[in-house]
């Protein structure tokens, strides 16, 4: 993808880094992701249109409410600015092929939920619901465009797979896993089926692996040797994105290792 591509794919996700931090706020709060327009949550009063511009916003007024005064939180310019650096990012890793929107729904969803489960430890339904419908709708456009559907196949696949799994974890262990996150998983498993087999199984695994290890830290963190509560959520997607960027590489080399 040339730079221009790339850099457009950055402004595109400022803008969408902004209605992130709205879906962030309202959604768990069950408020209306359309109206009313941006506003300060502690006075109220509408933020201006000079002022509602991704980052450069926060930066022209500091941190603070043009009304009030009051800070405004950091995570505004951090969720926005990292939309567009991760949407440049998966441009130009991936390139320009009808690939793309099936990454940026993950990388864009990830953004979100992530957010929302470390700050609430819950996945929104209406946001599950919207990434499921987006890699169903990303899934068949990928099938129609590049005229064949081993793909779709193997999507539906993997979130059976993933889905049972996680299914089967909440069963067996239901205080280690909320259902927020089974909800979640045969929309990330059938991203990855889609992606490859590699994908699917180096991420699968590769979220529990992530999240083990933040339980560890978490442990270490409060001095507690069990019963600390973690968000699950945000390994998840970081399972999934250590599947696409390395899964082809950990399957070869596992192959090679087992002489296949």
């Amino acid at each position: 993808m040339t730079l221009l591509g790339i850099a457009g794919l950055f402004l595109l996700g400022l803008l969408l880094g902004s209605f992130a931090n709205v879906l962030i706020y309202r959604v768990p709060e069950g408020l209306s992701v359309v109206s009313p327009p941006s506003a300060c949550p502690a006075c109220g009063e509408r933020i201006k249109a000079q002022y509602n511009v991704p980052v450069i916003g926060w930066l022209v007024l500091r941190g603070r409410c043009a009304d009030c005064g009051v800070p405004i939180s950091k995570r505004y310019p951090l969720v926005e600015l990292g939309t567009g650096v991760a949407f440049a990012a998966t441009a130009a890793w991936n390139g320009l092929d009808w690939m793309l929107p099936v990454l940026l729904a993950l990388v864009y969803f990830g953004i979100v939920l992530t957010a929302i489960d470390l700050e609430h430890r819950r996945l929104p339904d209406p946001l599950t619901v919207a990434f499921a419908v987006a890699v169903a709708t990303s899934t068949i456009a990928f099938s129609v465009a590049e005229g064949e559907w081993s793909g779709a196949v193997r999507a539906v696949i993997g979130a059976a797979a993933l889905g049972g799994l996680y299914l089967l974890a909440f069963i067996v262990y239901p205080k280690g896993m909320g259902f927020g996150d089974v909800k979640l998983a045969p929309s990330i498993g059938a991203l990855l089926g889609l992606i490859g087999w590699p994908a699917l199984v180096v991420g699968g695994f590769a979220a529990f692996l992530w999240g083990a290890a933040a339980g560890v830290v978490a442990m270490a963190r409060t001095r507690r040797g069990r019963g600390v509560a973690i968000p699950f959520g945000p390994w998840m997607f970081a399972g999934a994105v250590t599947g696409i960027v390395v899964g082809p590489t950990v399957s070869g080399w596992y192959l090679e290792m087992v002489g296949l």
